[in-house]
C-alpha cells in the first residue's frame, strides 16, 4: 500500500482497541480496491473522547467507526444523527463533512444483511423470532427486525424488568412516529416472556437470536434446551469469539441452519467504508477467511 498526500483517512475508536478486527477488514478492502487511504485503530480514553474526535475532524479524517465504550457518547457528540441510530440509542459510524459530524448506526444493517446472505429460506415477512437478551445489542437487533417486517418478536431475558422496559421503549418509538419503520404494523408487538419459559417458547419459531454474552469465551454457558425448536428454524449468535458458539454447535448438530456473528461485523462495515473512501465494498468468502486469519 502506497499513501500520498491526498490519502483518505478513517479509523475505529475504542478503549481498548487492540482486539478489533476492523483495521484488518478495512485494510483488505483498501488493498483490493487500490484506494489511496488508510484505516487506523485509535485507542481513546473516554475522558478524552470528544476532544479527540474534534481533533480527528480538524485533521482531515473522513470519519470513524465507534466501538465500546463510546457508542452512546458518540450519539451526543454528533451534530446530526439519523433516526435509526436514535431508535437504537447508539452511534457506531461517524462521517465528517463540511466541518460537521454525521452519526449513524450500521449494526442493524449488518445483522439483517448477514442473515440475508447466509440463511437460505428465512422469510422476514412471516417470521416469528425469539430474541435472548435485553441489552444494547438486543435493542439494535429488534429495531432491525422491526424494519425488516417480521411477524412477531418474543423477547426473553434473565431480568424480566429489563425486557419490559426495552419492549415498552421500542413500542413507544413506533407509536410516536419516531424512526422510519416501513413494515412493522401496530398489531405486531414485542411479547415479553419469562426466562423460565425460554425453552418452550421456541416452539414455532423461525429464527432464534442470542444477543447475550452467555456462551462467549470466558463467559458462563447459555443453558437452553432446543428440543421444541423446529428443525427448519435458523439460529444465530451475534458474537464471533468463538466463531461457532456452543449454541450454534448444538443447533447445527440437530440439523438447524446456523449463522455465525462474523458476517454482522463484515456487513456493518460496508456503509462507512463507502462514505469515507468512495467505493462500495463486498463481503466475500475470501474476506471472511482473511479476517479470521488474524
Amino acid at each position: 500500500m502506497i499513501l500520498t498526500g491526498k490519502a483518505r483517512l478513517a479509523g475505529v475508536v475504542g478503549w481498548p482497541i487492540s482486539h478489533s478486527k476492523s483495521p484488518r477488514l478495512h485494510g483488505y478492502w483498501l488493498e483490493n480496491l487500490s484506494i489511496d487511504g488508510a484505516y487506523l485503530p485509535l485507542a481513546i480514553d473516554p475522558v478524552h473522547f470528544e476532544e479527540t474526535l474534534r481533533g480527528l475532524k480538524n485533521a482531515g479524517f473522513q470519519g470513524v467507526n465507534v466501538t465500546v465504550p463510546h457508542k452512546e457518547a458518540a450519539l451526543k457528540f454528533c451534530d446530526e444523527v439519523d433516526p435509526l441510530a436514535r431508535r437504537i440509542g447508539a452511534v457506531n459510524t461517524i462521517v465528517f463533512k463540511n466541518g460537521r459530524s454525521f452519526g449513524s448506526n450500521t449494526d442493524a444493517f449488518g445483522f439483517i444483511e448477514n442473515l440475508r446472505q447466509n440463511s437460505t429460506h428465512l422469510d422476514f415477512g412471516t417470521a416469528k423470532v425469539v430474541v435472548l437478551g435485553a441489552g444494547g445489542a438486543a435493542r439494535g437487533v429488534i429495531v432491525a427486525l422491526q424494519d425488516a417486517g417480521v411477524s412477531e418478536v418474543l423477547l426473553v431475558n434473565r431480568t424480566k424488568s429489563r425486557s419490559e422496559a426495552l419492549a415498552d421503549d421500542l413500542s413507544t418509538d413506533l407509536s410516536s412516529g419516531q424512526g422510519s419503520v416501513q413494515n412493522w404494523s401496530q398489531n405486531r408487538k414485542i411479547q415479553v416472556c419469562e426466562w423460565e419459559k425460554r425453552n418452550e417458547i421456541l416452539s414455532g419459531a423461525d429464527l432464534l437470536v442470542n444477543t447475550t454474552s452467555l456462551g462467549m469465551a470466558g463467559q458462563p454457558p447459555l443453558e437452553l434446551d432446543l428440543s421444541a425448536l423446529p428443525l427448519n428454524a435458523v439460529v444465530t449468535d451475534i458474537v464471533y469469539a468463538p466463531l461457532i458458539t456452543p449454541l450454534l454447535e448444538m443447533a447445527r448438530s440437530r440439523g438447524n441452519q446456523i449463522v455465525d456473528g462474523l458476517g454482522m461485523l463484515l456487513h456493518q462495515a460496508r456503509p462507512g467504508f463507502q462514505a469515507w473512501f468512495g467505493e462500495k465494498p463486498e463481503v466475500t468468502p475470501e474476506l471472511r477467511e482473511f479476517v479470521l486469519d488474524a
